[in-house]
């Protein structure tokens, strides 16, 4: 390949580090900003927050550290373990609790709510 093609290369995989690693960066500030909000951490909670951040810190990743994406990936199910734990203790206002149940004068037999033609 000729000089110009590697360069092109590098700018493209540059900007896909630099991209993956924005994200990264958000992800994380995210699960932050959810685990201040919840207070005292459970066993899992503890997992879930210190093994996703320990796992975007430490250099051995399945793949390289510049690539961010596995990491994401853990931070994101991370963020979304502790946003459960945090919509469960009702954290967040105006979400109810726990698992919502369908009206039951408008539940079809199978559990469908019907929705109104007006």
């Amino acid at each position: 390949m000729s000089r110009e093609a590697w360069i092109a290369v590098a700018v493209v995989v540059g900007v896909i580090a630099l991209l993956t690693l924005y994200g990264a960066v958000r992800l994380a500030r995210k699960v932050l900003a959810t685990r201040r909000r919840l207070g005292p951490l459970g066993t899992g909670g503890k997992v879930a927050f210190y093994g996703s951040l320990l796992y975007t810190i430490f250099p051995i990743d399945v793949l390289p550290d510049p690539i961010y994406l596995d990491d994401m990936a853990v931070l994101g199910a991370a963020l979304l373990y502790l946003t459960r734990l945090l919509r469960a203790r009702g954290g967040f206002p105006g979400v109810p609790r726990g698992r919502v149940e369908p009206d039951r004068r408008t539940a079809e037999p199978g559990g469908h709510v019907q929705r109104s033609r007006t």
